[in-house]
C-alpha cells in the first residue's frame, strides 16, 4: 500500500500512529494518577481512623470468659477517652505495665482514690461490695501469693481484673494501671456474627 503524503511531504500514516499512540500514553497515565488520588483520599480517611478513632483487636485466652472467648474480634473505641476517663464496668485494652508490647483486655473494676479490697471471694470499694452481675455465680475473686489485696489508688490509676478471675492475670498481680496505659474501650463485637454484641457500662450497687 502506497504511503499518503502531505503538501508538506509528511507521511500522514506514521502521524496519525504516533497520535493515537500518544492519546492512549495519555488515557493510561490519566488512569493512574485517577487511581493515586483515590488512593490518598483514601488513606487520608481510613488512617486517621484506623490510629486515632478505632482499632480491631483478637482476644487472646480464657481471661475474660464466658463474656468474651479467645480469637474473638472486637473494635476499641480510641477516641471516648481523649474527652472522658474510664469508667467502673469499662472493658478496657490497655498495654501490660511489665511489659508495654504486649496488650491486655480486663474490666475497670476500682477508680482513682477508691481503697480496694479483695477479700472473702469479693471485692470491696471503700469498705462496700461490688456487685458484679456479669460474672458467673461460680466465680469468686480470690487473691494470689503476694498480690494486692488492698490498695489506695493514687490519682490516674485504675484497678483492672478478667472476669474469669482464677484464669487472669490482673491487677490482684501486677497492681493498679496508670491511665496512660489505657488504649480504649471495648466498643463492638464483631466476630462471630452470632455473638455480634454493641457494648455498655454496666450498672452498680453504687
Amino acid at each position: 500500500m502506497d504511503n499518503i503524503l502531505n503538501d508538506k511531504g509528511l507521511n500522514l500514516g506514521d502521524f496519525n500512529y504516533s497520535s493515537n499512540k500518544r492519546s492512549k500514553i495519555r488515557a493510561v497515565v490519566d488512569f493512574i494518577w485517577e487511581m493515586v488520588k483515590v488512593t490518598i483520599i483514601s488513606l487520608a480517611i481510613i488512617l486517621p481512623i484506623r490510629y486515632f478513632l478505632i482499632q480491631p483487636f483478637y482476644v487472646k485466652g480464657a481471661s475474660m470468659e464466658p463474656n468474651f472467648y479467645d480469637h474473638e474480634y472486637l473494635i476499641i473505641d480510641e477516641i471516648s477517652y481523649r474527652f472522658s476517663d474510664p469508667g467502673r464496668g469499662d472493658i478496657v485494652v490497655f498495654k501490660y505495665p511489665k511489659d508495654p508490647s504486649q496488650y491486655f483486655i480486663k474490666r475497670v473494676v476500682g477508680l482513682p482514690g477508691e481503697k480496694i479490697e479483695i477479700k472473702e471471694g469479693l471485692v470491696f470499694i471503700d469498705g462496700q461490695t461490688l456487685q458484679e452481675d456479669y460474672l458467673t455465680d461460680d466465680i469468686l475473686t480470690q487473691l494470689p501469693l503476694g498480690g494486692y489485696g488492698e490498695v489506695v489508688l493514687a490519682e490516674g490509676e485504675y484497678f483492672l481484673l478478667g472476669d474469669n478471675r482464677s484464669q487472669s492475670l490482673d491487677s490482684r498481680t501486677f497492681g493498679p494501671v496508670a491511665r496512660d496505659f489505657i488504649i480504649g474501650r471495648t466498643w463492638l463485637r464483631g466476630w462471630p456474627f452470632h455473638r455480634l454484641t454493641v457494648f455498655n457500662a454496666p450498672t452498680y450497687n453504687f
